[in-house]
């Protein structure tokens, strides 16, 4: 703390915030009532460390890189999301990076779906659309991420094919409805990606933008958090997943230039990786058990629909 922001810092108290399944977060606060955040990126802590390991360099969704990358790229696009203070990667004294970063004081964007005030909701949430409907704007001609700009020969659909594949696999091995209808959930996700027109323009999406990746100050100023995994890509695979994350409020941040046939391919792909996720959590022993298994369930009800209906 003093070498990054002075020596009139001094520790009041350190506390671990509820966090995701990939790097651990502290609270830091100090005597004088500054607070910041601690980012910490350690493998072992991480409950895909296996998956993180054989992971495609335009799948990759971990590491203090990426993060330092696309703070540095959304900063200067004005897309807010937390300044980063200070960055280390050198590993002398501790086997992983780490970073400070600055605490957002106010709550997850699902706290105004409901807010008393229609005017503040609409604000917030209008906001939040305006912000991704401009990060979706920078395009370019390839996909991936925004140090890769070499030329990716396959589709970009075609990587979450391959990735929803292997996630059916392993739901199918503890998942009844999953093992005896897989062939038919494989032969669907065949179906649904024969029907993708070949494109050459990606734009610039979040990758896992639910409302709980979204902070709110106190001046109703939305910020983007978790933004590892951010990159370019079909901006359907975004859109697929905001529309069942935000529910009646994705309304706010509808695009109406989306190919159907893509949001209904990375629809079917979200509800069999989530399914596959919600199990690996599940397995791998996430402290939220309850949680793992609704994921579990309920992504794979949702996925079932697919050929029930």
């Amino acid at each position: 703390m003093k070498k990054v922001f002075g020596t009139g810092y001094f520790l009041a108290s350190v506390s671990k915030m509820h966090g995701g399944a990939q790097k651990v977060v502290y609270k830091i606060d100090c005597r004088d009532g500054f607070s910041c955040v601690l980012y910490v990126w350690d493998l072992a802590m991480n409950y895909f460390q296996a998956e993180k390991a054989a992971e495609d360099i335009n799948e990759r969704s971990y590491g203090s890189d990426l993060f330092e990358m696309n703070s540095k790229y959304l900063s200067q696009h004005g897309i807010r999301t937390p300044a980063l203070y200070d960055l280390n990667k050198e590993r002398n004294r501790y086997p992983f990076d780490y970073a400070l970063v600055e605490y957002v004081d106010g709550s997850k964007a699902e706290a105004y779906f409901h807010h008393s005030d229609s005017r503040v909701k609409d604000k917030v949430l209008q906001q939040l659309g305006d912000m991704l409907a401009a990060m979706h704007a920078n395009e370019r001609h390839t996909y991936g991420k925004v140090n890769n700009s070499g030329g990716n020969t396959a589709n970009a659909h075609s990587l979450k094919l391959e990735n929803a594949k292997n996630q059916l696999s392993y739901a199918s091995q503890y998942i009844d409805s999953f093992r005896a209808n897989q062939s038919k959930l494989l032969d669907t996700l065949y179906m649904l990606e024969s029907t993708i027109e070949p494109r050459n323009r990606y734009g610039f999406i979040h990758g896992e933008l639910g409302p709980d990746h979204v902070l709110v100050n106190d001046n109703l100023e939305p910020y983007l958090i978790d933004i590892e995994g951010a990159a370019f890509f079909d901006i359907e695979h975004e859109h697929s997943f905001l529309e069942f994350r935000f529910g009646d409020y994705y309304r706010y941040l509808k695009n109406d230039s989306l190919d159907p046939n893509r949001m209904l391919f990375y629809r079917f792909h979200h509800h069999i990786s989530l399914t596959s996720g919600g199990l690996k959590l599940l397995h791998r022993g996430f402290p939220d058990q309850q949680f793992a298994k609704e994921l579990a369930e309920h992504h794979s009800r949702c996925a079932m629909r697919f050929i029930e209906g």
